[in-house]
């Protein structure tokens, strides 16, 4: 395989194909990762022997366990102060810096926002070299290995772009979800069983932020007008979202399969896959159903849609609105949620309606490079010739 070297900006190109470990810093939530993916993919292509280390929050462990095509370890960050993602474990902070520091990466790439705060952080790390984001007109770590940051970018294109920056070519920017068997058995150990396969909708009414949630009442609507063009309809959720889904279904008046609380990431990436439909807020069932290449109509409130709708707008369909105050960082909007309650029932039912009548089919490539995948078939044949370097 060719070497891939860095020359943009570069004084001393970086040479990814000689490189023993790599850290990669995005302690995010599930979309945020999925949309990581196709960076993760070009980074492996460029440097299949090295070892990556996926420096994310805790939970995400079992997303490289899913991945481990492109992640070889998981290492669970301890939070830090003014970091909004998780509560700081201050007794774990010291011992995990030092951890990571003996490590002694080649390699630290920041892929966890503009850098305003995780720069430094991921200087901590004690990397031979770093590389990332930095804010045009403030500090930056190093000019040869970090691109400046902008606000107006797909999630997807911009780690693409800074693994350009870096020397790496693009693999393609299909997003990916690997199902398993444990999924499907995962799935039918929920006791649930869900409609035939192709003859469902999942209707998604939750969002880890109450001002990215469109109206309970309003997705009832779409369902009732789904389930009128012959669609049964499954309620989707996790067990904390049980009151949402809930009001959902005492709105509705046709009946649903609830599997509220029933499934975990797997399974309901399995129960994605064989939907007809997805009708959800922009939160990570949303990155799902796009990774699995199922239709979707995504409700964008509060979440800046140039930064993180579906990048195939053929098979995703986006309902958003203009409005000065998007993004929200609010976890309650304090004006009235104008950028939901804009959004009506009609509106959506129709292009739900659209979409299915369009008979818009899974398999999908959002170009000719990458397809999504569904099933457990998997990109990187390359990778089975070459032996990555464990770390011990």
């Amino acid at each position: 395989m060719k070497a891939a070297h860095s020359t943009i900006g570069s004084g001393e190109p970086l040479d990814f194909a000689a490189m023993r470990s790599i850290a990669v810093f995005r302690a995010l939530q599930l979309g945020d990762l999925l949309c990581a993916v196709p960076a993760l993919r070009a980074l492996r292509r460029a440097a299949p022997q090295a070892h990556i280390a996926l420096i994310g929050l805790p939970w995400a462990a079992s997303f490289a366990e899913r991945f481990s095509e492109y992640v070889d370890e998981h290492l669970p960050f301890p939070g830090f102060p003014g970091l909004p993602e998780t509560t700081p474990e201050f007794d774990r902070i010291p011992d995990f810096f030092i951890s990571a520091q003996n490590r002694e990466f080649d390699l630290a790439i920041q892929m966890h926002g503009s850098g305003a705060l995780t720069n430094p952080i991921t200087v901590a790390f004690g990397a031979k070299r770093n590389a990332g984001f930095y804010v045009p007109g403030e500090d930056c770590p190093d000019p040869r290995y970090f691109a400046p940051w902008s606000e107006t970018e797909h999630e997807v294109l911009r780690y693409l772009r800074l693994l350009n920056f870096l020397g790496i070519e693009s693999q393609g920017e299909a997003l990916e979800f690997p199902l398993h068997d444990a999924d499907y058995r995962s799935l039918q150990a929920a006791g649930i069983a869900p409609p035939p396969a192709g003859s469902y909708v999942c209707i998604h009414p939750g969002a880890r932020l109450p001002s990215r949630r469109w109206s309970s009442h309003r997705f009832a609507q779409v369902a009732d007008g789904l389930a009128a063009q012959g669609l049964k309809i499954v309620l989707t959720g996790s067990e904390q979202e049980r009151d949402i889904t809930n009001a959902v279904l005492r709105a509705m008046h046709v009946p649903a399969t609830d599997m509220t609380g029933h499934t975990d990431l797997g399974a309901l990436a399995a129960l994605v896959a064989h939907a007809r439909m997805v009708v959800c807020n922009d939160t990570g069932i949303s990155h799902i159903a796009a990774a699995v290449a199922t239709p979707s109509v995504v409700v964008c409130s509060g979440a800046d849609p140039i930064r993180w709708a579906p990048l195939d707008r053929g098979r995703h369909r986006l309902q958003h609105v203009d409005i000065p105050c998007r993004p929200c960082a609010y976890l309650v909007c304090p004006i009235g949620h104008p950028c939901a309650e804009s959004i009506s029932a009609e509106q959506v039912l129709a292009e739900a309606i659209n979409l299915y009548t369009d008979g818009m089919p899974h398999q999908t490539t959002v170009d000719d490079q990458a397809p999504v995948l569904s099933s457990p078939s998997r990109l990187h044949a390359m990778s089975n010739s070459v032996q990555r370097r464990p770390y011990s």
